[in-house]
C-alpha cells in the first residue's frame, strides 16, 4: 500500500508528470521505495480514479502530450491518515544472507566473490549518499522539511555503513574458514 503514498508525497513536493515522477524516484524516493515506470503510471490512474489526484489542465490538449498531476484535498487527507497510522516493522528479507546460510550445507562456491561484489556496491551507495548529504544538507539548512528529509538520508547512510562493516567482517571470517565444501 506504500507506493500510492510515495507518489502522493512526491506530488505534494512538486506536481509532476509520470515521466518526471519516474526520474524523481530514480534520484530520491527510489533509494528507499523503488517502483517501475509501469507501476507509477498504474498507480497514477488509480489515484486519479479515487479522486486523490487530478491531471493539471493544459493550454492546448494534444494527443500524446504528457499530463502533470497534482494532489487534491482527498489525497492530502489520505496521506495524512496513512502517515499518522501505526505500522509494525517488516521482517528483513535478504537473498545474500539466505545464500550464505545455504552455503553451509551445499558449499561456498561463488559466495566469496559475491560478498566482495556486494561490498563494492554498498561502498558505492554509501559514497553517493554522503555526496548527497554534502550537496543537499549544508550547515544552516534546518527547516522542519529539511530535517525530516535529512533523517531519511541518514537512515540510508547508517544502513550502508552497517552493510560495509558487516561485509568486511564476513569476508575476513570467510577467509578463515578451513574449507569451502559442504558441511
Amino acid at each position: 500500500m506504500s507506493l500510492p503514498h510515495a507518489i502522493l508525497t512526491a506530488l505534494l513536493e512538486k506536481p509532476s508528470s509520470g515521466l518526471e515522477l519516474t526520474r524523481r524516484f530514480d534520484r530520491s524516493i527510489g533509494y528507499f521505495w523503488s517502483a517501475t515506470h509501469q507501476q507509477i503510471y498504474r498507480e497514477l490512474g488509480k489515484l486519479e480514479a479515487d479522486g486523490h489526484i487530478r491531471a493539471l489542465p493544459t493550454e492546448q490538449p494534444a494527443r500524446g502530450q504528457k499530463k502533470s498531476y497534482e494532489v487534491l484535498p482527498a489525497g492530502r487527507a489520505e496521506l495524512a491518515r496513512w502517515t499518522a497510522a501505526s505500522q509494525d516493522p517488516r521482517p528483513h528479507r535478504d537473498t545474500l544472507l539466505l545464500r550464505l546460510r545455504a552455503s553451509a550445507v551445499v558449499g561456498t562456491e561463488g559466495i566469496e566473490a559475491d560478498l566482495r561484489r556486494h561490498l563494492e556496491l554498498h561502498r558505492g551507495q554509501l559514497a553517493e549518499y554522503e555526496e548527497i548529504e554534502k550537496r543537499d544538507f549544508p550547515p544552516g539548512r534546518d527547516t522542519s522539511e529539511d530535517k525530516l528529509r535529512h533523517l531519511v538520508l541518514r537512515a540510508g547512510i547508517e544502513l550502508e555503513t552497517f552493510w560495509t562493516r558487516w561485509l568486511t567482517d564476513a569476508l575476513e571470517e570467510f577467509g578463515e574458514l578451513p574449507d569451502s565444501g559442504p558441511a
